[in-house]
Formats: structure tokens, C-alpha cells, sequence
């Protein structure tokens, strides 16, 4: 068996470097890798500060209708030398001087052309929108690390498979070289199968490559410094009824996040204009205050003093900047309605997309696993066939090849499927 000392060491090494990697990583559910990405992705960090950011507006643009309370007070020291002439002496003195004093002002506005109104109207659009925007950043998000997940589950089940096609080379290797050894094989038919065994192991290596890949990235969305594996469960793989395409579009265009984002934005964008338009109306403005003054000349006795003033201001002319805004204000609402209404369509074709591929992945799991079957047994026949020298060695190598080839199809049409069902539960707001 020297001709498959070396290939058969590899192997090993492999196989083993691998092991000591997945005693060491973190294995993590979908539910859980999905809950630590949300965490610590900046993508949904900075759209939850937006909601955050819409509230406080929201708030500020209420309050615009309530009056302003200020309260202000003072005191200080005068000091003045030789201003004042003692009638006892006609000498100059010094004299000081202490005062203190309160005063309490209120403002508010009485009519503000509407623009008040606009501004509330558009702080709560501008909120619908940043909420509608974090929960799509946060499906957006799970669906990041969802197909992240499945990259490491596919990767796993590729080299499982990868595994089991280095287990049937070294196999075919052993008879070849039994039968070169008995007299009844020749020297070509090892050969080939040890070329068959090194690329197996070639195929190997790079599935475990591709594994440590997958995993690197899952540990990079979740928040670790290492790579992270995913626990796998049966409930990932189950088919779903036959979706009704009708139903999930009406339910997509009706609360996708993505659509109810850019329609708030759209909502925020028309209320803008009416902000521009409220500088063609005067404004009324109420204003009042409440002093109250002493001094040590009057023995610190308070003294009163009110004030109340109304007041209109109408801009007749302003060089037509308020005519400038309303144009760039219905610019804004036209760019806001052509980008609600394209992603009213991206939605819809991303779930026509979406199903068809679930569709195909149906057909192609069935497919698959028929052919896999079909393999496995024609693969058993080969090397009977082989042994009793009734087939070539090409045979049983073309057969064995087909097998490994089915599997990697079962294996890539199952995360075909479920990356589908994923997509479409992103586009809807909703898991399938």
C-alpha cells in the first residue's frame, strides 16, 4: 500500500487540523447568530438611532405649538468714586451700589401660515419612515446572517460529502492495487485510481477551506473575533406548501419594510412643501414678561414691571426665495414618489425572482435525491462488475464520479431552497 502512503497522510492531517478547529469555535443556532448580528451591525445600530432621531423630532415639532417660559434673574455691585458731592462738606464721595432682579418672559406663536402643522405632519412621517427603515435593516440583517448560517451548514455538508468521496477512492484504490497484486489488474487501473483519490482529497481540502471561510464570516456578523459554527436542525429544510403568488405580492406591497419606508419618505417629502408654502401667510406672535427690579437705594424693594406685546409680520417680497423653496420642495416629493413607486416594483420582482427560485429548488430536491439514489446503486454495480472483470476501471471512476456529483447537487438544491424561503420572508416582513 505505498502507492497510497502519502495521499492517505494528507488526508489525515486534514482531517485532523480540522478537528481540533471545531472543539475549539462557539456553535451557534440561527435564532441566536440572528439576535447577535442585530446587536452589533452598524447597519441596524444606525437605523435604530434614526428612530430615535425621528422621536425627537417628532416631539420638537409638537412642542412648536406651546409658548416658551424663560425665567432670568441678575444682582451686582456699583461702584462709582467721585461722582456724588456730600451737601455737609461739598466734598466728593464714593458710592455703592447693589441690585438685584428677576424677569419671567413668555413667547408663542399664535398663526404660523401653517407651517407648524407641516412640520408635525412631517416628523411623523419622518418617524413611520425610520421605524419602517429599522425594520428593514433588521430583515435585511437576518437575511445577511441567515445566508451566512447556511453557508457554514453547506459547507459542513459539502465536506461531508467531499469525505465520503475520498472514503470510496481509497477504497477503489485498495481493489485496484489487490487486483495489480494478484495478477488479474494492471499497473494503469491503480494509477488512475490514485490520480481519482488525489483529486477527492484536492476537493477535500477546499471544501474544509470553504468551511473555514463561512465560519470566519458568521463570527465576523455576530460579533466574535473567531470564527463561530452553526447548529444544524431539520426544521431548516422543510417544505412549505406551494406559495400563492397572488396573495404574497398583495401582502409584500402592503408591508414590505422596504415599501413602507420609501412611502413615508414620500409622505414626509409632500409635507415639506406645505412648510414651504406657509411664507406667503403672516405670522401672529404673543409675547410677555414680568420684571421684578430692587436696589439698596430703595432698601431692596422690589419693583414691577409688565409688558405684553402682539405682533404680525407678513413678508410681501422676499425676492422670490420662498418661490425657490417650493419648487425644491416639490422636486424633493416628485424624486420621493418615483422612489416609493420603483420600490413598489423591486419588491415585486424580487418575489417573482424568489419564488420562482423555490420553485426550481422544489423540482431540483427531488431530482436530486433520485439521482443520488441512482448513483449509489450504479456505482455498486460498477465495482462488482470491476472485481469480476466484467467493466474497466473508467467505468467504475465515471460512475463514482457521477455519485459524488449528485450529492454536491442534493446538498446545493437543499440551500438553494431554503436561501429562497429566507429571501421571500425578508421581502414580506415576515418568516415563511
Amino acid at each position: 500500500m505505498v502507492i497510497g502512503s502519502r495521499p492517505g497522510f494528507l488526508l489525515v492531517a486534514a482531517l485532523f487540523g480540522a478537528g481540533t478547529a471545531a472543539a475549539q469555535k462557539p456553535r451557534l443556532t440561527l435564532e441566536e447568530a440572528i439576535a447577535r448580528a442585530n446587536r452589533v451591525q452598524p447597519s441596524v445600530i444606525s437605523a435604530g438611532g434614526s428612530v430615535r432621531n425621528a422621536q425627537a423630532r417628532q416631539r420638537s415639532a409638537s412642542g412648536a405649538f406651546l409658548p416658551n417660559l424663560t425665567l432670568s434673574g441678575s444682582g451686582g455691585d456699583n461702584f462709582s468714586q467721585g461722582s456724588l458731592i456730600d451737601p455737609g462738606t461739598g466734598q466728593l464721595t464714593t458710592s455703592a451700589t447693589q441690585s438685584v432682579g428677576a424677569t419671567l418672559s413668555s413667547n408663542v406663536d399664535l398663526f404660523a401660515g401653517f407651517r407648524r402643522t407641516g412640520e408635525k405632519r412631517a416628523a411623523s412621517a419622518n418617524r413611520d419612515a425610520a421605524e419602517a427603515s429599522f425594520q428593514n435593516a433588521q430583515f435585511q440583517q437576518q437575511l445577511t446572517t441567515t445566508n451566512t448560517f447556511f453557508d457554514v451548514l453547506a459547507a459542513e455538508q459539502l465536506m461531508r460529502v467531499r469525505e465520503a468521496s475520498v472514503r470510496r477512492a481509497e477504497e477503489q484504490l485498495k481493489v485496484a492495487v489487490a487486483k495489480l497484486q494478484a495478477g488479474r489488474g494492471i499497473r494503469p487501473d491503480s494509477l488512475r485510481s490514485l490520480v481519482t483519490l488525489g483529486n477527492a482529497q484536492l476537493q477535500l481540502v477546499n471544501a474544509q477551506t470553504a468551511l473555514a471561510t463561512a465560519e470566519a464570516n458568521l463570527g465576523r456578523l455576530v460579533g466574535e473575533d473567531g470564527p463561530v459554527g452553526a447548529a444544524d436542525d431539520s426544521l431548516h429544510y422543510r417544505l412549505i406548501p406551494a406559495v400563492d403568488t397572488a396573495a404574497l405580492r398583495a401582502e409584500a406591497l402592503a408591508n414590505a419594510p422596504a415599501v413602507k419606508s420609501a412611502e413615508a419618505s414620500a409622505a414626509s417629502a409632500h409635507a415639506g412643501i406645505t412648510i414651504a408654502k406657509a411664507a406667503y401667510y403672516p405670522t401672529l406672535n404673543l409675547s410677555g414678561s414680568a420684571s421684578y427690579n430692587g436696589s439698596s437705594r430703595n432698601d431692596y424693594k422690589l419693583l414691577q414691571s409688565r409688558s405684553l406685546t402682539f405682533g404680525v409680520n407678513w413678508p410681501i417680497f422676499n425676492r422670490f426665495q420662498r418661490e425657490q423653496s417650493i419648487v425644491s420642495s416639490q422636486v424633493t416629493a416628485e424624486v420621493a414618489d418615483a422612489s416609493a413607486a420603483e420600490s413598489r416594483r423591486q419588491v415585486v420582482a424580487s418575489l417573482i425572482a424568489a419564488v420562482a427560485a423555490l420553485d426550481a429548488a422544489r423540482l431540483r430536491i427531488g431530482i436530486s435525491q433520485t439521482s443520488v439514489q441512482a448513483g449509489q446503486e450504479d456505482l455498486r454495480v460498477q465495482q462488482e462488475r470491476y472485481r469480476l472483470g466484467a467493466a474497466t476501471i473508467v467505468d467504475v471512476l465515471t460512475s463514482q464520479e457521477a455519485l459524488n456529483q449528485a450529492e454536491v447537487d442534493a446538498v446545493t438544491a437543499r440551500f438553494d431552497y431554503v436561501r429562497a424561503r429566507a429571501q421571500i420572508a425578508a421581502l414580506i416582513g415576515r418568516t415563511l
